[in-house]
């Protein structure tokens, strides 16, 4: 069973890391997870390098994303992007000599609109493996001996799918992992993550390890995925918003180990309440409690009232408005008070 894996210099143990994800991993949920445990690689928020030179030239400070990395437990990956050599340049450096990032982590796989079409970033790069191979060696050169990974997309289209030639573009300019996401572009998130297509890459890498991604939603799957197809590890994205525990699950498991039982729903509120606490110290209570409406949603996921609890906590204006409503809403079985 395979139980760590070596990113460039960095062993990452357990082979289970979490997903940069915009509007989530910020610095509130990156504490939740090392309190819960079993994440051998965690990521921050994507940061715009263009946003990080802009405001850089000016004394406005840096970017939000990266509010707590320079403090924080490592090891931690710093994921960025643009399309520009010379601003990823400027900002992996940054990032790799005054903050001492363990990764640098370049993005080719978001397909939203605002990065993909407007800022031509993101999955965008994927039509240019030559482009996307000359962005990494100078990110590499820059990070040197930060290591430098990338994570893409199938393609844009499942007509156009290229992850291996982009993967011997990563690879050939200096990439010490990359990260494959099981759809294409143009997928968005829907449909099923095709595995069989990310283990495809493995033939084309020469001995920087793979990390699949896409569709992993119990501790299970995550084992099923590592013994069934050829990649060093796994990355774990949406669900990891709704049960943040799972990467705990994850590691017993890899070790041979029974894991835990489920939360009960008095663990999970009580979760949820501790997650707020952390947003509510980071972000203050406006802009915090705007923030915890969304990973409360995530945290009702399956859970009896759920849809109401949902309803409810996606309106909240206030911290006590906030309170009351997991009070109330967020379901206790009596055999579990």
């Amino acid at each position: 069973m395979k139980t760590s894996l070596k990113i460039g210099n960095l062993t990452v143990s357990p082979p289970v890391l979490s997903a940069p994800m915009a509007g989530y991993t910020n610095y509130a949920y990156r504490e939740l997870l090392r309190r819960l445990g079993g994440v051998g690689l965690i990521a921050t928020e994507m940061v715009s390098a263009r946003a990080f030179v802009y405001m850089g030239a000016r004394g406005l400070g840096e970017p939000e994303r990266l509010w707590g990395v320079q403090d924080e437990p490592r090891p931690l990956a710093v994921q960025i992007w643009d399309n520009c050599p010379e601003t990823l340049e400027e900002l992996a450096g940054k990032l790799a000599r005054d903050f001492k990032a363990s990764v640098v982590d370049l993005n080719f796989g978001c397909p939203a609109p605002a990065i993909a079409k407007r800022s031509a970033s993101g999955s965008y790069l994927l039509r240019d493996p030559e482009k996307v191979g000359k962005l990494v060696g100078r990110v590499v050169k820059a990070c040197y001996p930060t290591p430098t990974t990338a994570k893409i997309r199938l393609g844009l289209t499942a007509d156009a799918i290229n992850a291996r030639d982009v993967a011997q573009a990563v690879e050939g300019a200096g990439g010490a992992a990359l990260t494959v996401h099981g759809r294409t572009a143009r997928q968005m998130y829907a449909g099923d993550a095709d595995w069989d297509e990310i283990a495809k890459v493995k033939t084309t890498l020469r001995s920087i390890p793979l990390i699949g991604n896409g569709d992993i939603k119990t501790a299970e799957q995550a084992v099923e995925r590592l013994e069934r197809y050829p990649v060093d590890g796994i990355m774990i994205g949406r669900a990891g918003l709704d049960r943040p525990w799972l990467f705990r699950e994850i590691e017993r498991l890899l070790h041979g180990e029974t894991p835990e039982p489920e939360p009960t729903l008095l663990e999970q509120r009580e979760l949820l309440l501790d997650h707020f606490q952390l947003v509510l110290k980071r972000f203050g209570s406006e802009l915090g409690v705007t923030l915890m409406r969304r990973f409360a949603v995530c945290y009702s996921k399956g859970r009896p009232g759920g849809r109401n609890f949902r309803n409810k906590i996606s309106r909240v204006s206030s911290e006590q408005e906030f309170l009351n409503v997991v009070s109330s809403e967020f379901i206790v079985k009596p055999t579990e008070n």
